[in-house]
């Protein structure tokens, strides 16, 4: 009884929220589900035939939970995840919920697999919940650090995690950061690890904002022979002498087209090539994270082929909208490592670019904004045509960029709508605007974008 009454109960929050456009109606209609249950994760997570597979780390998360769903459908499964973003444990308890019968059941029982991606610090409470097949450690980033602190702290929270895990879960690691590298010492279970093993890709030196310089095992300062981005690469300690691991899954191949890029991928079970609507060496670490997530699954490589070429960008992630005879392009930006990425990205090709860019403060975001001081907004000068700044902390973005060479007095704009419509209108016709916002910027932006260019809202774009 307990049960169905918290079934019903987040499924009438949920519709009422979705019916007031107030977002997916994940996080308050877990929340009360909760509440009326405490047992419902575990025991909805517990029928579920297929099992569940977790995806977590800083960045990469909401797209590399979409491909692996993606793949998931081309196996012939039938995902239950929390594809609307709320990724701590109410958005798991509201994805289980409303995939459920009121019973608690689930239809097509048998091909049910929850894919849950899982903020980084909740992770370990929504494993023991869950009790998953596989887990997905994307990358760690400084990011949030009034949250979750140094990534040292994070570090340790997931090495302690990964220790009670039984030895039945599999592992799929970064091979390519030394600090998620690192958990394969503690794993019991399986261990599957993936990387960029095509030097051509190559970022030049370290970093200066870079998030692992030592060694996890000795303290020793790392080498790396090459830097990819951030912290990762290809890296030895010369102290201890451990290495970055041959990977099992591997980015043989990546070049860049006009609509995207091709991406071939090494496995043990064969090869994969495939062409991808993104651009950016971040998503093909996705892509090799979700290949790897797959494989750990058992997946086949023709499903994973073909879940990955199908791919679309998720909400606010590379997603493109026709506004005004414009193409605008919304990129979520949340630390210096992820921002550095998307500005490599998007300047790959030289031209002038329009820019709209959104900073917020509120919780969801990180109230120290102090980490757009370490992004390498210096790429962007000279290369700017037009630049509009919106969000909750405006002008402390507009201070940045001016220092940044981008524009003596940057355009600011609070209101998100008019900040756009500024923007759309500074972008010729035909072109294309980058909108780079904040995590809840990003939510009002891609609400409001998705009105005007006549497109669902965006829990609307991954049925299950």
């Amino acid at each position: 009884m307990r049960l169905t009454a918290a079934i019903l109960a987040a499924r009438a929050v949920a519709a009422l929220s979705r019916g007031l456009r107030r977002g997916g109606g994940t996080a308050l209609p877990g929340l009360i589900a909760e509440r009326v249950d405490p047992g419902l994760v575990p025991t909805l997570a517990g029928r579920l035939g297929q099992g569940s597979a977790l995806v977590t780390g800083t960045n990469g998360k909401t797209t590399t939970a979409r491909l692996v769903r993606g793949i998931c459908r081309e196996a012939g499964l039938r995902p239950v995840a929390n594809s609307e973003g709320s990724n701590m444990m109410r958005g798991v308890a509201a994805a289980l919920a409303e995939s459920a019968r009121w019973d608690g059941s689930f239809p097509a029982r048998e091909k049910r697999i929850g894919i849950f991606e899982v903020d980084e610090a909740t992770m370990p409470l929504v494993a023991r919940s869950v009790e998953p097949r596989a887990a997905l450690f994307t990358n760690l980033f400084r990011d949030q650090l009034d949250r979750y602190g140094e990534v040292e702290t994070v570090a340790t929270l997931w090495r302690t995690a990964v220790r009670s895990f039984p030895s039945e879960v599999t592992l799929a690691l970064n091979a390519d950061d030394p600090a998620v590298a690192s958990l394969s010492d503690v794993a019991l279970g399986r261990v599957l690890l993936y990387g960029v093993d095509d030097e051509t890709q190559a970022g030049g030196p370290l970093e200066h904002a870079a998030d692992a310089r030592w060694c996890y095992a000795c303290g020793t300062e790392l080498e790396y022979t090459v830097v990819f981005y951030g912290h990762l690469g290809h890296w030895r300690c010369p102290g201890c002498r451990r290495a970055r691991p041959t990977p099992d899954v591997a980015v043989s191949a990546l070049t860049t087209a006009d609509d995207g890029m091709n991406v071939t991928l090494t496995t043990l079970a064969g090869e994969v090539s495939v062409h991808l609507p993104f651009v950016g060496l971040y998503n093909a670490y996705n892509a090799a994270a979700a290949t790897a997530l797959a494989v750990a699954l058992g997946i086949d490589t023709k499903a994973i082929e073909r879940g990955l070429s199908g791919a679309t960008a998720a909400f606010g992630r590379q997603e493109r909208l026709a506004v005004d005879g414009r193409s605008v392009q919304v990129i979520l930006a949340k630390n210096p490592a992820g921002v550095n990425q998307v500005i490599r990205a998007i300047t790959a090709d030289g031209a002038p670019k329009h820019l709209a860019v959104f900073l917020n403060d509120d919780i969801a975001d990180g109230r120290d904004i102090s980490w757009i001081w370490d992004v390498d907004f210096e790429i962007l000068s000279g290369s700017v045509a037009s630049l509009v700044v919106s969000g909750r902390r405006a002008w402390d973005m507009a201070l940045r960029l001016k220092y940044a060479g981008l524009g003596e007095r940057p355009e600011v704009e609070h209101d998100a709508a008019l900040a756009l419509r500024r923007a759309i209108a500074a972008t010729p016709e035909g072109g294309t605007l980058y909108v780079i916002p904040t995590y809840t910027a990003m939510l009002d932006v891609r609400n409001i974008l998705g009105r005007w260019a006549g497109r669902g809202a965006f829990w609307e774009g991954d049925g299950r």
